[in-house]
């Protein structure tokens, strides 16, 4: 009986135990529950944070991207605008530069071009005095006169004189000391000497002709260098003494004058002159030569001097040819005696 208590007592004691147990179980259960839905509910809004989280870091990302990228497009606006200010200020100064170089390249032109007409004014000036120099110190006799400066006509007129006789012609110089020959000097100079009753007009000038490499004649005017001035107006100077006394004889004189004036403007009066000086020009050139090869130039010395003395006795033979025995007797141009040809 006690046993069958204990039994008894022992399954009360369970069941109780039991029940209890389960009612604990499920309070536990209950309460499990709910801190699993509360777990749930935090895990939610943990969720809900972080993406709340996301959501707020993308978009200050956006919002400063595109802050960014406002402030990069003002910024660009506002460089642009400065570098095209400082562009537009740049390409001002340069052409403020430009035009400053512009000035100074005209200014630079004007004053060479000054200098140079001053330069070209001056050689020409110096060639003129040279040229009246040089008539002076070697025609002592004859009357050098210089035209001033501004006054129409050319530079200088030379009035050939001898001991005995006054005048015997005049010859016109004209000096140019340019880059280029102008065509229309010859027809001026032409006015000039029929202004001033020259016989002779001769342009000594740095610049010759195109087609003309050395002296010569030019519709009735002796073109020639300064160097060929030297001998040409020996040749003009003796040829106006001839004539002038040639034409001082009474006899024939009108005829005489026509015809020594178509011999003075003929080609052969021309080409004698030409051989004349041309011969004095090389032998002044090979006597500046002779001082450093004297023995070599002997030969050609003496057949230039053969050709200048037979030129000038031809040029001699044709003028007393026309006036006969009114030019005077030169007798070193005259055949000795007992050597005239015999016919």
């Amino acid at each position: 009986k006690i046993k069958e208590e204990k039994e008894k007592i022992s399954a009360e004691v369970k069941n109780k135990l039991a029940e209890e147990q389960s009612e604990q179980f499920a309070e536990l259960q209950k309460e499990l529950n709910e801190k699993s839905i509360q777990i749930k509910e935090l895990n939610k809004s943990k969720a809900e944070i972080e993406k709340l989280k996301r959501e707020k870091n993308e978009l200050k990302e956006s919002i400063e991207a595109e802050a960014q990228k406002t402030l990069n497009e003002k910024l660009n606006e506002e460089k642009e605008r400065i570098r095209k200010s400082e562009a537009d200020k740049v390409e001002l100064k340069l052409k403020e530069y430009e035009k400053q170089i512009e000035d100074q390249k005209k200014l630079v032109e004007e004053m060479k071009r000054k200098q140079e007409q001053g330069s070209m004014q001056m050689q020409g000036e110096v060639q003129e005095l040279a040229i009246e120099e040089w008539l002076s110190n070697n025609f002592p006799l004859d009357t050098i006169d210089e035209i001033k400066k501004g006054a129409r006509g050319a530079d200088c007129l030379q009035i050939v004189n001898t001991r005995t006789r006054q005048n015997c012609g005049i010859i016109y110089y004209e000096s140019k000391r340019t880059k280029d020959f102008q065509k229309g000097w010859i027809e001026k100079f032409k006015e000039d000497i029929r202004e001033k009753g020259a016989n002779i007009g001769v342009l000594v000038t740095d610049a010759m002709p195109s087609d003309m490499d050395r002296m010569g004649m030019r519709e009735g005017i002796w073109i020639c260098s300064f160097e060929e001035f030297k001998g040409l107006c020996f040749v003009l100077r003796e040829s106006l003494i001839q004539i002038s006394t040639a034409l001082s004889s009474q006899e024939n004189k009108g005829d005489k004058m026509s015809m020594l004036y178509d011999f003075l403007t003929s080609s052969e009066f021309r080409m004698q002159i030409e051989a004349i000086v041309e011969g004095f020009t090389q032998m002044k050139n090979d006597l500046d030569s002779e001082k450093r090869a004297m023995q070599r130039i002997w030969s050609t010395r003496e057949k230039q001097i053969e050709k200048v003395v037979t030129n000038t006795v031809n040029m001699y033979g044709s003028i007393k040819g026309i006036a006969g025995t009114a030019i005077g007797t030169v007798k070193a141009l005259e055949l000795p005696e007992g050597d005239e040809p015999e016919f």
